[in-house]
């Protein structure tokens, strides 16, 4: 029973060292920076990324074309060799809604050594340099963004001065829905905010670099000089590739959860969700084994240990064990509760993130598994089963 004993102890310190000293990654009051009006509205070039988007169109591009944005303002969106009709779909929405500029285009097939979306991102991003944009919005097809969306994604990032960002992102609102999206969904935002808190990843001279892929608004003059997209085009996980070259490039990065940001993709059962990390879990790891073996035991002792041991000690009458797996347990749930706010969730799904816990410790096991079998992060009928090599030359 001594054994436990320390395991619960040591479980219980390691989530007092999450709550105080962790970036207070629970808050969820990382908003966009309240801004005012630039004197003139710097040029703006959207690009959108689309592989098989054809039934999500129809409730994110609208709402890109719709903005109302004062400066100059052009939507281009990729069309990374659908078989769905998502250019058609995209031609028939500029028709009908109007707006904004629409230039739809197509890049082919990704070289070897380019993930499709990067691929089609710097296709979209060559095509704006006629119009010499001041900025650059890549945000992805299932987003959907209320009108006024750039003007405050510009604003925040300011003009000179030391509140200046050369990348302001937002962590869209993801759809919780069903009952899986409910226990899931906001486990993933809370464990990525774990690994990456928004308050560091903003300070100045922080070290903590990450964004959120589907809306990130960059300055063009600094994806210029950090070579975005060539110097990340292996990555999957490309969101934090890109903020982490950013701030290698010397430029600022900003993240915060959006109010008015959302994703309209679904995600109803289990299996869409699984697949969703799984394709992407390992990567994150640098597909590691050293790495896959602490993060297992490293969610197994913070987030399966409380309860485990909570129960183990109310049944051996030990009250040793009981109370640190109980505190710790307490302090989880504690931290959990501003996400279910922000998602307006019900506060009785909180004690239920060791169970969710376990579920993302099975899908990154799975996802080193599909890595290891050859099927690597597969999407959309695209496979990439080793990470690419990178070198300095440049790409085609």
């Amino acid at each position: 029973m001594s054994a436990i004993v320390w395991i619960a102890a040591v479980s219980l310190v390691a989530w007092l060292w999450l709550l105080l000293c962790q970036g207070f990654f629970w808050r969820t009051d990382v908003r966009l920076p309240p801004r005012e009006d630039p004197g003139r509205w710097p040029s703006v070039c959207v690009v959108v990324p689309a592989r098989d988007e054809a039934a999500v169109l129809p409730a994110s591009l609208p709402s890109l074309l719709a903005q109302d944005y004062p400066g100059p303002a052009e939507v281009f969106l990729v069309d990374d060799g659908s078989t769905d009709g998502t250019g058609e779909v995209a031609r028939a929405l500029a028709a009908e809604h109007g707006g904004l500029p629409l230039t739809i285009t197509s890049p082919g097939e990704p070289p070897a050594g380019w993930t499709g979306k990067l691929w089609a991102v710097r296709h979209g991003i060559a095509l704006t340099r006629a119009r010499e944009p001041e900025f650059l919005l890549l945000t992805d097809a299932d987003i959907a963004h209320a009108p006024d969306s750039l003007r405050t994604l510009v604003a925040a990032a300011g003009s000179d001065g030391p509140g200046r960002f050369d990348l302001v992102s937002q962590m869209a609102r993801l759809r919780v829905e069903s009952g899986w999206e409910r226990l899931v969904v906001p486990a993933f935002v809370y464990f990525f905010a774990q690994l990456y808190p928004f308050r560091r990843i903003g300070r100045a001279g922080s070290r903590t670099a990450a964004a959120a892929g589907g809306c990130v608004l960059l300055r063009a003059d600094v994806a210029e000089r950090a070579r975005i997209p060539d110097a990340i085009r292996h990555a999957v996980i490309d969101d934090v590739a890109l903020a982490r070259a950013v701030k290698g490039a010397g430029g600022r990065v900003w993240l915060g959860l959006a109010e008015r940001v959302d994703s309209v993709r679904p995600y109803p059962r289990l299996d869409d969700l699984w697949r969703m990390v799984s394709r992407s879990a390992y990567a994150q790891l640098r597909h590691s084994p050293a790495l896959l073996a602490g993060t297992v035991a490293g969610l197994a002792l913070v987030y399966l240990v409380p309860p485990v041991a909570l129960a183990v000690g109310l049944a051996a009458g030990n009250a040793a064990v009981a109370v640190p797996g109980g505190l710790a347990w307490l302090v989880m749930t504690g931290t959990y509760l501003p996400m279910l706010r922000y998602y307006g969730l019900p506060f009785r799904l909180a004690p239920l993130l060791p169970f969710t816990a376990f579920l993302y410790l099975l899908m990154t096991v799975d996802s080193a598994v599909r890595h290891y079998r050859g099927r690597g992060a597969a999407w959309k009928g695209r496979t990439y089963a080793r990470p690419a090599p990178v070198t300095d030359e440049p790409s085609p």
